[in-house]
């Protein structure tokens, strides 16, 4: 059978949509390894820093990315549904201590053994925590009170006229209510 210049530009067109298909997908699997090594980067950190940062309605706040809280406890322990909403500032493999970054007073980090033997990041003898629904640098959606008891921000500075507040969330059977 006798090939025809449609059936040779046809074909011609097909291993070139072949060949950028590779190339695609090649290059989809570049920036997934390069996304996993760099994600290995991180997670390989030596240390968590915990610095201030200034906010107009709370004043000057730890943050570590994210704000830190701590939790004035009630009589029901913070277990696993809790840390689906506070997962604790913890230091990664290997790290001894956390880093004062700035603004803040070195001598009042420490640590507390955590869930799983990890060593979870204190400030002034208070383990610290991350709240879920905190997005981005400053956020403050944590001052609630709830099943596990009182959670705050660690204001190291209030700013002037301007009480903290706190908002009481039912906490209904174990979960965060919101």
């Amino acid at each position: 059978m006798a090939q025809t210049s449609n059936d040779l530009v046809s074909r011609a067109n097909l291993k070139g949509r072949i060949a950028a298909a590779f190339l695609v997908v090649g290059g989809l699997g570049l920036t997934v390894g390069a996304s996993s090594a760099s994600g290995a980067v991180h997670s390989h950190a030596q240390s968590v820093v915990i610095s201030t940062l200034k906010t107009a309605k709370y004043g000057t706040i730890l943050v570590s990315g994210r704000t830190v809280y701590t939790l004035k406890s009630s009589s029901v322990k913070c277990t696993s549904t809790c840390l689906k909403f506070w997962a604790g500032v913890f230091l990664p493999k290997g790290a001894t201590k956390a880093t004062a970054g700035s603004g803040v007073n070195g001598a009042k980090l420490g640590t507390v053994k955590g869930v799983g033997g990890k060593m979870q990041v204190t400030y002034g003898g208070k383990a610290l925590y991350y709240f879920s629904l905190d997005k981005a640098p400053g956020q403050v959606k944590g001052n609630v009170t709830d099943t596990w008891g009182k959670w705050s921000d660690v204001v190291t500075v209030k700013p002037k006229g301007k009480p903290t507040t706190t908002t009481t969330v039912a906490g209904g059977g174990g979960g965060v209510g919101f």
